[in-house]
């Protein structure tokens, strides 16, 4: 990983973003992106500076879960179609309290993005009543799916008939196959 990279604005833009927030980290991944680690209080401010600043488009809102150390991490993709450079903005969380303010006041695109990261790790995003509502997972009633501690076998137990399946397999691992 680089850090500091020939493509223009890029490395203007990084000490712009030290200067004005609680800068923990950042990482050049390829010369037209940057993975920045922020301070959870200055996403809305930083977010707000860059969108005034060309990077108009919010690419995804997803979540990575760190059971171990407690927390999940906000992961905000942002990109600039005039100059073709990507930032990835990263904020940790209070797992066992998941909650973030929205950023659909910045991103209006934002609305669904919440919603999925709700839906299938139960962050709740403070301002954004729509996050709330089922997306994809209609009458939903165990964890998050998504979360590293959700038991997908234990699920599917409790929730279906278990059936055998009965498999026979020729001498070459399958019987032979014809279309019609």
């Amino acid at each position: 990983m680089m850090n500091s990279t020939n493509r223009p604005g890029m490395n203007e833009m990084v000490n712009e973003l030290k200067a004005r927030f609680n800068v923990e980290e950042v990482t050049f991944v390829q010369d037209h992106e940057a993975h920045v680690d922020l301070h959870r209080k200055d996403l809305h401010e930083a977010l707000t500076y860059m969108k005034q600043n060309g990077f108009r488009q919010l690419s995804a809102v997803t979540c990575i879960d760190w059971p171990n150390e407690k927390i999940f991490q906000l992961i905000f993709n942002i990109y600039d179609w005039s100059k073709g450079n990507r930032f990835i903005f990263r904020v940790k969380i209070d797992r066992e309290e998941a909650m973030f303010t929205t950023i659909t006041n910045i991103y209006g695109g934002a609305k669904y993005y919440e919603r999925e990261v709700h839906e299938f790790f139960g962050v709740v995003f403070e301002g954004n009543d729509s996050a709330l509502k089922q997306l994809f997972l209609e009458q939903w009633d165990d964890l998050p799916p998504l979360r590293k501690d959700f038991d997908s076998r234990a699920y599917s137990d409790r929730k279906y008939v278990k059936r055998e399946y009965k498999t026979s397999f020729g001498e070459k691992g399958g019987e032979p196959f014809e279309r019609n």
